[in-house]
Order: structure tokens, then C-alpha cells, then sequence
């Protein structure tokens, strides 16, 4: 729609047009939250459109029914988008309140750093297929404190360390982490994934989405295989 149209007499059109996202109200007394709901708005643009068009150049009013579908529908769109908006910082509060319940909880995920307490620390070893493996545990400095070599079946296995190294002494709680180097009949190398169980320490909510501590490593909600209740 050419604005040379409209003549710069005309003031109550300017402010009907420029001022419908700043205003709830025009200077022609009507409610303008809306443009696809104010058809009184469309009736008096149109008609002060016909009135002041150029007699030699005049008014192609299905363009301009089109143009202000156009914005009907582009409002909507904006709407659409603000709702959007909402359901996702609704989505991330559930988050929120979701991973706090796990604080305190022991749970199992996949990985290789595990608490050692009372004497003990605890991995479960998925072996595709029976190999020799050699079994490492580390300090968070990566200092070897153990090392075994061990023959594994096919399965689900557990591992415990006792806390104590090659000449016996025991080392203080915290975390440590292990690390498996595996080999079939034939030589080949075989992977062998580890699994951990411990308690969630805490629950960095600024994190999007939120961050479980868990043996002084961070764990996203989905990485948590199951929740195990204490003494089991």
C-alpha cells in the first residue's frame, strides 16, 4: 500500500496504521489489540482509503485486504511464538524440580569414576565376550593406586576395590577412577564399558538443561539408567 495515498491531512489514518503495537486504543475510539479481530478498524481504513485516493491512480482494494491479512497473520504468528516461549521455561521448571528429587538418591549410570567408602568401590563391567582384561584404578591426579589382570567371562560383572594398593596400604576415601584394557583368545582388543553406582551429590539448576553431581562428575537426567534405594 503506497503511503503517497494518503495525504499528510490525514492524521486519525497515520495514527490507525503506525499505532496498533503501541496503542490499545486509536484516536477513532476503537480497541485495536488485534487486527484480525477489529473489523470496525479494517471498515474505517478502507473507507478513508477510498475517500482519499487518486482518482487517476486508484485504490486496489484486494491488495489491500491481502496486506492486512498479511498482518493478522504475522500478529498471529507472534502470539504463537510468545506461547511457545512459555510452555519452554514451564518445561525447564518441571526440569528443575524433576532433578532435585534425585539429590541424595543412588543412582547407576555409565561411567568410570566411582566413590571409594568404607572400604570399598564399586563398577560393573558389560564384557561383549570373554577376554583378559587388565583392571586400573587411578586417583583424580591419574595416579595408578591399583592394577590386576583378570579373566572375564561374557556378562554383566561386578568389580570392587578394596581401597588398598599393592603393598597393602589403604587409600583415603573419594573418587577414583578406573580404566580397562581387554583382550579376546585371538588378541583383539575388546571394549568393555563400565558402569557406576553412587549417590547424587548435588543439582546445578543454572545449567540448561540441569547437571547432576555424581561422584564429582556431571551427568545430564538422561544418562541416569536406574535409581537404586540404599542398602540394596
Amino acid at each position: 500500500m503506497a503511503t503517497s495515498i494518503i495525504p499528510a491531512t490525514t492524521p486519525t489514518v497515520t495514527s490507525a496504521i503506525t499505532g496498533t503495537a503501541t496503542s490499545s486504543t486509536s484516536s477513532l475510539g476503537v480497541s485495536r489489540n488485534t487486527i484480525a479481530s477489529n473489523f470496525q478498524t479494517f471498515l474505517q481504513l478502507l473507507t478513508t482509503q477510498l475517500k482519499n485516493q487518486n482518482p487517476l491512480d486508484p485504490l486496489d482494494t484486494n491488495q489491500f485486504t491481502q496486506q492486512l491479512v498479511q498482518f493478522a497473520q504475522v500478529e498471529q504468528q507472534l502470539k504463537s511464538n510468545d506461547q511457545l516461549a512459555q510452555l519452554v521455561k514451564l518445561e525447564q521448571t518441571a526440569q528443575s524440580t524433576y532433578a532435585l528429587g534425585f539429590v541424595g538418591q543412588t543412582v547407576a549410570v555409565d561411567g568410570a569414576t566411582a566413590p571409594l567408602s568404607n572400604g570399598a568401590a564399586k563398577w560393573a563391567l558389560s564384557v561383549p565376550k570373554p577376554a583378559v582384561a587388565t583392571i586400573n584404578v587411578m586417583t583424580p591426579a591419574g595416579q595408578t593406586v591399583f592394577s590386576g589382570t583378570y579373566t572375564v567371562g561374557a556378562g554383566r560383572q561386578p568389580f570392587v576395590w578394596d581401597g588398598k594398593d599393592a603393598s597393602g596400604m589403604q587409600w583415603p576415601d573419594g573418587n577414583y577412577t578406573i580404566s580397562v584394557i581387554a583382550q579376546d583368545a585371538n588378541g583383539q582388543p575388546v571394549a568393555i564399558p563400565t558402569e557406576i553406582e553412587a549417590t547424587v551429590d548435588s543439582a546445578d539448576l543454572t545449567q540448561n538443561p540441569p547437571v547432576l553431581s555424581i561422584a564429582g562428575q556431571n551427568y545430564t537426567l538422561d544418562k541416569i539408567k536406574r535409581i537404586v534405594r540404599n542398602g540394596s
